[in-house]
């Protein structure tokens, strides 16, 4: 299914000639350098074709015959056609012992390219630059240390009266696809029934490699000699898939992966995400998950987050693409030379987009005027990881937490763990708005999935009748730190007894009791009617409160939070935000 999708992908893209994506059997790929040299194959110079962008020397980018793919203690003996890194075109560096070896493959190559090829004037040239030893006029090139510091240093040669490099000829192109249709890309022209397409094809041994985060790995790989082969197959032909839509599905990913819009991270995870038909809803949602898409504007993931927002909301976005298929892949770089495929989603454009909207209002929280007016999945794991470091949230809650996004179901356990145990461990910055919210969000989604007549859903802001035991005890803490600081200039309560009364409230109450009462009595000797609202308040509170619980459970100690969080932000509010 995921690859059949891909394929799709590919070949609604292909159709279209402003895509942009590479035909069957070529690649857009970046060459850093050229070799120019004349028609009769004399060495003129090496060309720097890399632009600065932003802090780095990229290459520039050419239409080139596909790279093949190349692994093992022999992998020098496979090289692409009329291109390559360095190592194999001038055999540098000189200390490498791997660089010999490419570059007796790539003169190799050369000779046994077809005559059709052989006949171009530019690659008759090339065969001349090596006949003739050109090689050691290389070194004399002042370009030659830059070569040598690039990485990578990808080549090709041109023609000093060309303005193309020899590998993006068409000429060579069209070879290119024509071999890798007629006899595949290796060579082995071994057919078979595709499982992607079901059509009878040449069989692709090693599949294409798909850069995701640092690392070049397959979606599709078996480890030879070790238990995976089967019925005498080797490599790939185990799940045979065809040339074609190997080439179709590992471009689309790449393309994908590369996308600005159709792509985003969370934790160590990519997300592609795609439509069944082109429209804007691709870039739209993938932009819901990524606030770093707008780090050079920080106010643009708000606005744009809420133009989706209420568009969700009025049905305006999906207009016309109600029952387009929308799929959403999750990657990481799994072990060896695998991609770990995380999670697969398939749906209606109209289902993301509900479950999308469920997900922001279930985080609708009352919070400060300067606070960030939506949080992203990263921003939250983010805020509930240790030290708030990004590095630090674990890829299991941060995949969870996304599948029950995506799926409109509970979020996971683990996830109003991970917030509460963070809750207890910063003695600065307890309850933060994107931890209530969270939280708050968790616990409404539970009780809706588990209905409960005793229980009542959390309120955006603070609700004196809710009948948890947990919040109204969040409350009167928060109402005993309000007292100290009145009454003292400061509060000290939360730094050193927030966590144990949290838990156990029975244990920590009877002390916070006495220091409260101290509290009051200062604050009635300074500020009399003060005094009289706060003891007022307090006795609201304990009219919900039948006897101090020996212990709360996880949820009770969200509750707990929330109760405290909404107390706060009700004595902070002011009269024009309470009456909104």
């Amino acid at each position: 299914m995921i690859l059949q999708a891909l394929k799709e992908y590919y070949d609604r893209k292909a159709a279209d000639p402003e895509s942009g994506i590479a035909p069957v059997g070529l690649e857009w790929k970046p060459l850093e350098f050229l070799i120019v040299i004349n028609e009769t194959g004399g060495f003129v110079r090496i060309e720097d074709m890399r632009e600065q962008i932003g802090k780095k020397n990229v290459g520039k980018r050419f239409l080139l015959p596909r790279s093949i793919p190349r692994a093992g203690s022999k992998s020098y003996e496979t090289t692409f056609l009329l291109w390559d890194h360095i190592g194999y075109l001038l055999g540098y560096p000189m200390d490498d012992p791997k660089s010999p070896n490419q570059l007796n493959t790539w003169i190799q190559s050369l000779n046994k390219l077809p005559d059709e090829l052989k006949a171009e004037k530019a690659v008759q040239a090339i065969l001349n630059f090596y006949a003739m030893d050109q090689l050691a006029l290389v070194n004399e090139d002042p370009n030659i240390n830059a070569c040598l510091k690039s990485i990578p240093c990808n080549m090709s040669f041109r023609l000093e009266s060309e303005l193309e490099p020899v590998a993006a000829m068409q000429s060579v192109l069209n070879y290119a696809m024509k071999k890798m249709q007629d006899q595949g890309e290796d060579g082995e022209a071994i057919k078979g029934y595709c499982l992607v397409s079901g059509e009878c094809d040449i069989i692709k041994k090693i599949h294409a490699k798909t850069p995701i985060n640092k690392d070049n790995n397959s979606l599709i790989s078996f480890q030879v000699n070790s238990g995976y082969d089967s019925y005498g197959k080797i490599k790939a032909f185990n799940a045979p898939v065809g040339v074609i839509s190997e080439f179709s599905y590992t471009t689309a990913l790449n393309t994908l992966l590369k996308s600005d819009v159709q792509r985003f991270s969370i934790a160590d995870t990519i997300y592609v995400c795609w439509s069944q038909r082109n429209n804007a809803f691709d870039a739209d949602f993938s932009f819901l998950f990524d606030s770093y898409k707008g780090s050079d504007d920080p106010d643009q993931y708000t606005r744009c987050v809420k133009a989706l927002y209420d568009s969700i909301h009025t049905g305006a976005i999906y207009k016309d693409d109600v029952d387009q298929d929308f799929y959403v892949l999750a990657l990481s770089p799994g072990g060896g030379s695998r991609i770990a495929i995380r999670d697969w989603q398939k749906g209606k454009i109209s289902e993301f987009s509900n479950r999308v909207y469920q997900h922001f209002d279930d985080l609708k929280i009352i919070k400060p005027s300067y606070e960030r007016e939506h949080y992203s999945p990263g921003w939250i794991l983010k805020n509930i990881a240790i030290q708030d470091e990004t590095k630090n949230i674990p890829p299991n809650i941060a995949g969870e937490f996304m599948r029950s996004i995506l799926n409109g179901t509970p979020y996971p356990q683990t996830l109003l763990q991970a917030a509460v145990r963070r809750i207890k461990s910063d003695t600065e910055n307890r309850v933060k708005p994107v931890r209530a919210a969270l939280v708050k969000a968790y616990l409404n989604r539970y009780l809706q999935v588990h209905p409960d007549n005793s229980q009542k859903e959390l309120n955006m802001a603070l609700d004196k009748e809710q009948p948890s035991i947990g919040y109204q005890l969040g409350r009167l803490f928060a109402v005993y730190e309000k007292v100290q600081e009145e009454a003292n200039g400061k509060a000290t309560i939360q730094q050193s007894y927030y966590s144990s009364a949290s838990s156990s409230p029975i244990v920590a109450f009877g002390t916070l009791a006495r220091l409260n009462k101290h509290h009051i009595s200062k604050l009635e000797r300074d500020k009399p009617r003060l005094a009289v609202v706060r003891k007022k308040m307090i006795g609201e509170i304990m009219d919900h409160v039948m006897a101090f619980p020996g212990h709360l459970d996880l949820k009770e100690q969200g509750k707990f939070a929330i109760g405290y969080y909404h107390q706060m932000q009700d004595f902070y509010a002011t009269n024009e935000e309470k009456s909104n």
